[in-house]
């Protein structure tokens, strides 16, 4: 249909819906679309229909948006105005690259227009397709030369393509073009200074960056910013003398920042130099250089604890101990919480750790007997907070050194001293949470939350915990008391994009087969991370405006690595071992599986069952009945606010049910989604690969096996969980018939490589005599030798239960792990006893453990005393009890 042009009165009705849809006065656009449309000569008007459906998207109504959209389209294939409106729409359902496709056929029928030139370039530095954006900026930047934005694209366009000396070459001819007084404070124009500079800094031509500094320092308004860069480059530039003015200046305007005395190390290394020359020894020269310049900031700055700090981490000895004991007392002395944390990275010498012990064992023995550090001191004596920031301390050291009853004596003491302090409360649930009791740490938890119901960092910690041991009815109830009213608190903590919470309440509900309800909690993480990236969209037009080029460059660059975040590998992980779960045993009917539990069940027992079930299902209605009110009173205000909002835009999203979560048609493809991300940005981690293999391996591709293992041999080839990977992909190779010729080609040659064995008993036997001395090893090769051969478990039983204190790795992870696959058959059939036997001496070594408590001691809640500890004789009499 050719293109029908609009007389004169009906064209300016046109232009007014263009105005109103750019003022998003979408009611009356929506009527001047109705007054060209009811005219029967423009009732199939391409253009107008096209504009009528991008107004009736921006009011919720996709489904008409489209009908009109691609009406009007066809009605009007040669109209830009149709392709671009309809490249909106494309762009409004997040179809990135069918939006582009449109923007491009709009550019064939108008090649010049800006406003969709733009928009393309949007779309284009969004996807990341940097050649076309450079291509459009530089289109832009010949249409409209006197426009700062069109200058500024085109030079990040090439940063980003890392030509950074055509960059700085855009940079400065747009600079020059730049009336500014030397004296006028402009932060547009300082920005554009820095940005300027970075991009020379990141080019390697540093002469030129520092000049660059130095000619427009008066000019920049991040003065701090100067300076650590004029620092950085003087390091690069060998001028070391100048490089330590910089940094002894920057010391003094913060003599609190590790970076600054890093800074000056560097810049005096070459004095360690001309000493060597000179005939000195480097080491000893270089370590009594470092120790003179904390020794000057001791004096220069005798307040600061970064100085006093810094060289613990390079001194040994008598030296370290002096330091350390000097560190130390201002610390006690002060009572500052934080100490053990910033000497935590001392704890990977095992002589530091002794020293540390020694030192601070001893302050408390003098401070309970003479109030002093030492009984040598002449000083005064100590104020009573002293002694309770040591035992603080120790009870800490102790947790961390592995010894759960000597840190819970430290900090019962410090209790029974201050039972105020909130931070005391704190160490004592991190204690036996690191000794296994999370519940009993919950608890703890809670009564530090407690003595300070307005400190919202102790009510997230409590919630943490209390997720941590499955409560989470409870952390709910404890988020809610900082989350908006009116509202659930899960579905606030959701709007906020709480995802610590969110991570949490995924692992609580996995512990609790409740597989359905973690899958929703990774789903809504996924989206939050799917959020994060559309929400950049809107940054490309407003940092060119506001100038903001660094941290535009920095955005940009998270924004390409943000699924390495700890929060998304957490709930990608949660996830595929889920699907992965679900894949291997698919959730049943509620009714069989409950038919089956009560098959063994007494008549009594039976009836005691069926009453708690029907008291669980009453109370289970009414909390469903009332989060229905609340949920219905939430949806009845979303409705009024989206009806009085003419800015709405978009429908609303799928819901995430949990029973259809729960219940995928194919597990195994949704896991792929959730590893994807992995494979590109995590693959650093040896566990991102396993998981891949636990995938393939199910769906048989053993190319795509052999591909995931040999990853994880490059990063860590004696991993416990690899090990097994590898022997079940050698046995399902060897034992696989319809492989083509050339797979078995491929596989045959590469596992002769790999494993350099004829068979893979041969290669767990060799594995294990390998790694005897560890316990996830010896774990990893029983597991093998019952699934290659189920008669070994009596030999693989052996294997994997010792618990030597010789043996590397032991830990209550590694244990519980022994336990479970003892009692999972994992160990072989009939493991009862074997699993009761291992259970008691796990027991023994970790008392406070709940995985090894008794059977009936989890459920009996009079056995902790009123202090949440247990001597040694009451915890025999609890156990001989039972």
């Amino acid at each position: 249909m050719p293109t029908i042009t609009l007389p004169p009165k009906e064209n300016a009705l046109f232009k007014r819906i263009l105005r109103c849809y750019e003022h998003k006065q979408y009611r009356n656009g929506l009527k001047f679309c109705k007054q060209i449309l009811s005219n029967p000569k423009f009732s199939e008007h391409g253009e107008t229909l096209a504009m009528k459906g991008l107004t009736l998207n921006c009011l919720g109504k996709k489904e008409e948006a489209y009908e009109l959209v691609r009406r009007g389209l066809r009605n009007d294939l040669k109209s830009h105005v149709c392709w671009h409106v309809y490249g909106l729409l494309q762009r409004s359902d997040k179809k990135y690259d069918e939006a582009i496709k449109c923007y491009r056929n709009a550019l064939k029928w108008d090649k010049d227009n800006l406003q969709i030139l733009r928009d393309l370039s949007l779309l284009q530095i969004q996807m990341r397709d940097l050649e076309g954006y450079r291509e459009t900026r530089y289109q832009l930047l010949q249409l409209r030369p006197a426009q700062r934005a069109s200058w500024i694209g085109y030079a990040v366009a090439y940063h980003l393509l890392e030509d950074f000396e055509m960059a700085a070459k855009i940079v400065e001819e747009f600079r020059k073009t730049q009336q500014t007084s030397p004296d006028k404070v402009d932060y547009e124009y300082s920005e554009l200074l820095l940005y300027q500079n970075q991009v020379l800094r990141e080019a390697g031509l540093h002469k030129e960056a520092l000049d660059h500094l130095n000619n427009y320092e008066k000019q920049i308004c991040d003065k701090l910013a100067v300076e650590e860069s004029r620092g950085e480059l003087l390091l690069k530039l060998e001028k070391p003398q100048e490089a330590s003015e910089v940094y002894r200046r920057l010391q003094e305007r913060n003599p609190e920042n590790w970076a600054y005395y890093q800074g000056l190390e560097k810049a005096l290394k070459p004095v360690g130099v001309k000493l060597l020359l000179l005939g000195s020894g480097w080491g000893s020269c270089s370590l009594e250089a470092r120790q003179k310049i904390y020794e000057a900031s001791c004096i220069k700055f005798p307040k600061g604890l970064v100085p006093r700090r810094l060289p613990l981490n390079f001194l040994t000895g008598e030296k370290f101990r002096q330091s350390l004991d000097s560190y130390l007392r201002i610390n006690f002395s002060k009572g500052c919480p934080p100490v053990f944390t910033t000497l935590k990275s001392l704890y990977n010498d095992k002589e530091k750790v002794t020293v540390i012990e020694e030192l601070v064992v001893g302050y408390e023995t003098c401070l309970k007997s003479c109030r002093m550090f030492s009984e040598n001191d002449d000083g005064k004596e100590e104020p009573p907070t002293t002694l309770l920031w040591v035992q603080y301390f120790l009870a800490q050291h102790f947790d961390f050194v592995g010894q759960p009853r000597l840190a819970l004596e430290f900090i019962n003491a410090a209790i029974d001293s201050t039972p105020t302090l909130i931070e005391l409360f704190l160490i004592k649930a991190k204690i036996y949470k690191h000794a296994g009791n999370i519940k009993e740490a919950a608890r703890w938890m809670d009564e530090a939350q407690a003595l300070d119901t307005a400190d919202r960092f102790i009510n997230s910690k409590c919630a943490k915990y209390m997720l941590k041991a499955g409560l989470i009815k409870e952390a709910e109830e404890m988020c809610s008391k900082f989350t908006r009213e009116g509202t659930s608190a899960v579905d606030n903590l959701n709007e906020m994009q709480c995802m610590w919470f969110q991570t949490e309440c995924a692992l609580a509900y996995k512990a609790m087969n409740k597989y359905g309800e973690a899958l929703k909690k990774c789903h809504e993480i996924e989206r939050h991370f799917v959020e994060i990236t559309d929400d950049q969209f809107d940054f490309h037009t407003y940092c060119m405006r506001k100038m903001t080029l660094r941290s535009y460059v920095d955005l940009l660059k998270l924004e390409d690595v943000l699924r390495q975040h700890p929060f998304y590998y957490k709930a990608a992980r949660t996830a595929i071992q889920i699907y992965l779960t679900l894949h291997d045993k698919p959730l049943t009917d509620d009714n069989k599986e409950s038919q089956a539990d009560t098959e063994n069940l007494t008549d009594k027992e039976l009836k005691k069952l069926r009453n708690k079930q029907r008291r669980a299902q009453k109370k289970a209605q009414l909390e469903e009945e009332k989060k229905n009110a609340e949920k219905e009173k939430q949806l009845k205000n979303q409705k009024k606010k989206k009806e009085d909002d003419d800015e709405e835009i978009g429908g609303p999203r799928e819901e995430l049910i949990p029973d259809k979560l729960a219940k995928p048609e194919n597990p195994l493809d949704e896991a792929v989604k959730f590893l994807i991300p992995l494979k590109n940005l995590v693959r650093k981690k040896v566990e991102t690969h396993l998981l891949a293999f636990e995938i393939y391996f199910r769906k048989e591709k053993y190319l795509l096996m052999l591909q995931s293992i040999k990853r994880a041999v490059n990063i860590e080839p004696s991993n416990p969980w690899l090990h097994q990977c590898l022997v079940r992909f050698f046995k399902g190779v060897s034992e696989s018939t319809d492989l083509a010729e050339a797979v078995r080609t491929v596989l045959t040659h590469e596992i002769s490589r790999l494993f350099g064995e004829s068979s893979p008993q041969s290669f767990n036997k060799n594995y294990l005599s390998q790694h005897s001395n560890s316990i996830p090893h010896r774990l990893a090769a029983a597991k093998m030798m019952v699934y290659l051969e189920p008669s070994s478990d009596k030999m693989a039983c052996e294997i994997a239960t010792a618990l030597d204190e010789s043996l590397a790795g032991r830990s209550i992870q590694i244990c519980t792990e022994v336990l479970e696959a003892l009692r999972d058959g994992q160990l072989g059939e009939g493991q009862q006893k074997a699993a009761e036997a291992y259970r008691a001496a796990c027991h023994k070594i970790y008392p406070y453990s709940l995985a090894f408590m008794p059977p009936g001691y989890q459920d009996n809640s009079t056995i902790i005393s009123s202090n949440g500890d247990l001597s040694a004789g009451e915890h025999d009499d609890i156990v001989n009890e039972m």
